[in-house]
């Protein structure tokens, strides 16, 4: 296992590196340029369909891979599990994604258009075997398993895509996730065919972010974004296939936490500003990343708290499938105690970080001024509201 392990990582990440020079190039030729607006934080047009390179990468290890278990007969498709159906099934569905986002980021396509494309990528692969349909070894129903499996899959390629705001943020919590998950597989006897994919992806991932962390030189786009989130939906459901237990569905979940609760909060966020469902589609400044920002943090340092808030729930999950839920529940209360002791200090060396970022020029005091006047006015009409109601 290991040695298939490390051919995918490296076969990846080769493939991957070597690529992006060629999209880039693409990008140009073709016009899939981002262009830098109040919304983005890019100051210069970059090119965004970097993604292309993940994917190359992803494939070429992967399909290698599965090649060789097939000669080898280490890796059987056409048993009971269906595995060589499931993986058609996947394929069509990178390529519906792929081809739907590479033109959105070519003519911007509108909203419902990409999520569309996405239901039926999700449709298609359920229709080939990649399901949730059994919790704690009990088959669950055929509506809410299609319900479940279709809103997991629409809901995290949505989730990665929403949180691609800043240089390496998107590949950065990827990765992250999908080496959480491949401890996870690698430790729970999980398909050998989830741990190829998973390990694929990770180095398809590693090859891409020398361009894409700050300053980028290229962007993942849509149709690297949505990629991303789609096979990571596909492989954790593919990875827990075997070991359908509530604790073992939980643990992708965790891993995936941070774009997930970012999504979560864009809906409500939207739908209350916006005051319909409409608004879920317009695109606003209140993600996660655009918040440490307006407080006065740079890209860098919004990032890299972005990581380690992921690496945490990455760990956490670890912890819950290897140690189980007690230890796990442990572990978060001490972190939380130790995090609550140092509280004070954490805000003063904020506020001296903060203040060093204003005095060198990286971060306009105008923004931060903004974003707490804002806070205050929100303050404000919660108050008010409370009032009224008594």
């Amino acid at each position: 296992m290991w040695g298939d392990i490390a051919i995918a990582f490296l076969l990846a990440f080769i493939t991957s590196f070597v690529t992006v020079p060629y999209t880039i190039k693409l990008a140009y030729k073709k016009g899939a340029i981002d262009i830098p607006n109040e919304r983005k934080v890019n100051k210069k047009p970059i090119p965004r369909i970097g993604g292309i390179a993940v994917i190359i990468g992803f494939l070429v290890a992967s399909i290698y891979l599965i090649i060789q278990g097939t000669i080898e007969k280490t890796l059987i498709l056409n048993d009971s599990s269906q595995y060589g159906k499931k993986l058609i099934g996947f394929l069509i569905g990178i390529f519906i994604i792929g081809i739907v986002a590479y033109i959105d980021d070519i003519k911007n396509l509108k909203p419902w258009e990409k999520l569309i494309a996405q239901i039926l990528a999700a449709i298609i692969v359920y229709l080939f075997g990649i399901r949730i349909d059994t919790i704690n070894n009990a088959t669950i129903n055929y509506v809410l398993s299609f319900i479940l499996t279709v809103g997991w899959i629409v809901g995290i390629t949505n989730a990665i895509n929403l949180i691609d705001g800043l240089d390496g943020l998107s590949s950065g919590i990827t990765l992250i996730s999908s080496l959480s998950l491949l401890i996870i597989f690698a430790t729970n006897n999980s398909p050998i065919i989830a741990i190829i994919l998973i390990t694929s992806l990770s180095g398809a991932i590693i090859g891409f972010m020398p361009f894409n962390i700050y300053p980028a030189k290229t962007f993942l786009g849509d149709v690297g974004a949505q990629f991303l989130g789609f096979a990571l939906s596909i492989i954790a459901i593919l990875g827990v296939a075997k070991t359908v237990t509530m604790v073992v569905l939980i643990a992708p979940i965790l891993v995936l936490g941070l774009p997930i609760f970012d999504t979560i909060f864009a809906i409500f966020r939207r739908i209350k500003t916006g005051k319909s469902v409409k608004a879920i589609f317009k695109p606003d400044k209140g993600h996660l990343h655009h918040i440490l920002m307006r407080q006065g943090f740079t890209q860098k340092q919004a990032v890299a708290i972005l990581y380690a808030a992921s690496a945490t729930l990455g760990m956490l999950a670890i912890i819950l499938i290897d140690e189980g839920p007690q230890k796990a529940i442990s572990f978060l209360i001490v972190l939380i105690i130790i995090i609550a002791i140092g509280f004070q200090n954490l805000k003063k060396y904020k506020k001296d970080l903060i203040n060093e970022n204003i005095q060198q020029g990286l971060v306009d005091k105008k923004d931060i001024d903004l974003y707490e006047e804002d806070q205050n006015d929100e303050t404000k009409k919660e108050n008010k509201g409370q009032d009224s109601k008594k």
